[in-house]
Parts: structure tokens; sequence; C-alpha cells
């Protein structure tokens, strides 16, 4: 979690910790901040608001505020305490949500690059979750996972693609199931680092954290440790220096097809985690690398997107399936990497 020292209501050796980060929407009307904090964070009161005010923990654009200024649209406020917020603790954020499709039951929402699914450490606002928890009421959450309402899976932040959310317990408990038994069809498209020597394979590997840093993940093939994990992929085009390939998950482990496709020799396009930032096929002629470094600036993150989902529906029984194409920045690398090598 990043701490916000805030030197102009507290010392240096106080940590303040954000808590709620609010953007005010484009038309709403002026109203006190008491008042409008009142009724926009959970649990909160007008004394207790007014006292947090009073104490210098509401901000107004980074600035002290006083509890009879009148909000005005895009004021961005933020809520900063010396205690860091529990992980249980969900904001509700107006933000757009991508819905493919919904029914009483659950819906699919496209996810985009950029996005963290969760609130946890360093990301406590803004996140996927902040948006659901804002459009609909009383989502159901898993045994042990509080504070993620309505999730059943995730993808990571800078991956873009499908989740299918559960709105009712019921849709909850079968959707869980399916992926605990590895029915759910999942597919991914990756471009990955030069030209895999097989046209597709299977990937088995436990998959468990890094002893030298607990944000990698690494591939323990002899199983000692981490859990066990199989990706199936297949080239779809190579295009010399790269490969658009697509993988589909039996098991879905963090990181999964970013530490398997690195294993196999070829890491995700610009994935700085797992060392696809770096030019690893190709000339070191200056022309070649102004292009990878153009492609890296259009895409700055790994070049994964979950294209694909199929599942049982939890009531109707129905044989669901959804895909959802390439999101602009990938196609846009896509498109000039195929450009690059038709022209080289």
């Amino acid at each position: 979690m990043s701490n916000l020292p805030i030197e102009e209501i507290e010392d240096d050796e106080i940590e303040l910790f954000e808590h709620h980060r609010i953007l005010v929407d484009k038309g709403q009307s002026l109203m006190r901040i008491d008042k409008f904090l009142t009724e926009k964070v959970a649990n909160a009161t007008r004394n207790k608001v007014q006292r947090a005010i009073d104490a210098g923990f509401v901000l107004v654009n980074d600035q002290p505020t006083k509890a009879n200024y009148k909000i005005k649209p895009l004021d961005e406020i933020r809520v900063v305490l010396e205690k860091p917020p529990r992980e249980t603790d969900v904001v509700a954020e107006n933000i757009p949500l991508d819905i493919v499709y919904e029914d009483s039951h659950l819906l699919v929402v496209n996810k985009p690059a950029g996005m963290v699914v969760h609130p946890a450490h360093g990301n406590w606002t803004g996140t996927l979750v902040n948006g659901l928890v804002y459009h609909f009421q009383n989502l159901p959450e898993m045994k042990g996972n509080a504070g993620r309402p309505g999730l059943v899976h995730r993808i990571d932040k800078d991956t873009s693609g499908l989740l299918v959310i559960a709105k009712s317990e019921e849709a909850m408990t079968h959707l869980a199931a399916q992926f605990y038994h590895h029915t759910i069809e999942r597919t991914y498209l990756a471009l990955v680092w030069s030209e895999p020597e097989n046209e597709s394979g299977t990937i088995i590997g436990h998959v468990g954290r890094s002893a030298k840093d607990r944000k990698v993940m690494d591939v323990y093939p002899e199983g000692s440790q981490g859990k066990h994990a199989i990706t199936h992929w297949k080239v779809l085009k190579k295009l010399r220096y790269v490969s658009l390939v697509q993988c589909n998950l039996e098991t879905g482990r963090t990181h999964q097809i970013r530490a398997h496709m690195k294993f196999l020799g070829h890491p995700l396009f610009n994935d700085a985690m797992y060392g696809g930032d770096k030019i690893r096929k190709g000339t070191q002629f200056s022309k070649y690398k102004a292009f990878v470094q153009n492609c890296f600036d259009l895409m700055p993150r790994q070049a994964l997107h979950a294209m694909s989902l199929g599942f049982i529906h939890p009531v109707t029984k129905e044989k669901l399936y959804f895909e959802t194409p390439l999101p602009e920045d990938f196609q846009s690398v896509l498109d000039r990497w195929e450009n690059y090598v038709t022209l080289d």
C-alpha cells in the first residue's frame, strides 16, 4: 500500500492512507461536502464527516477543505486517515462498465486493461468491484472472499477481456463449481516474443511465487512447490520476431499464462514483470529498435486478452458463450507487426 504523507496537514512522521477517492460527476449540482460524503460513504454520519474535515483528513483537489465547502463538478475528493483501510471495505463508485450480457443471475463484463479487479493494497478505489457495488445491490460473496462481491474469478490489472460476475448466491455456487472442476472454457490471445518451434503444445508445470520476488510467479515442473497448472496453446500467426498465440486454460493460477509462456521461452510482448519489455528477438538496428519502442508505447502493458468465455448457465442450464475482439491498443500493435514483417 502506498503511504500518502500530507505535509500541509500532519508532520512527516505520521503516515496517512487513502481510504476513499471520489471524482465528482460532471452533472453534480453544488452541495456541501459534508452532506455529499455522508451520502456517498458507507456508514458515514454527518458528525463523523465533519470531524474528519476539521482534522484535515478530507482533501479537495489535494487541498484541505471546510465542512461548508460546496463541491463542484469534476472535483477530486480524497479521504485520508492514519490507519490503513480494511480489505473488506468497498466504496461504491460510479465507474462505467462494459456489460456484454446480463440477466437476473449473472453478468459478463469486458474489463479494460489498466483496471484492477478488486480492492487491495495500493488499489483501494477505481476497481471493477467498486463499480459493481455502485451499479448492483446485494451481490453475493464467496466464503473467505470478503470484500470481493460478485467475483468467482479474476484477471490481471493489465490484461483485458471477459469476466463473469455472479448476481445471486445460486449463480455464485454453480459458477464456482464449474471453475473448480475446470469446465469453464477460457480462451486468451497473447502476443509473444519469437516463433515457437512447434505449432501447438501443452505446458504442465506447477506455478508458485518466486523465492527471489514475491510479485513474480515461477514454474516448478517437478511439482516441488506451487499449484498444479495446465495451459494449452497454439500458434495463430507467426510474424518472424513475435507470434500471436491462443492459450486455453485448464487451470486458473495467478499469472499462469505469463509464467508458462516465459518458461516456454516466449515471454509476452511488453510484459515487464516477466522480461518481455526488452527486445528478445530481432536485429539491433536503430530502425528496428525504434519500431519496437513505438509498439511498447502504443501498448504499455503485457499483450494478453481474455477473448472468450464459455460456461453452463447456473439456472437455465443453457450453454453460454461470449467473445470480445482485441482492444484497440493490442490490435494496433498486431497490425504494425504484420506491416513491418511484410515490408522488411
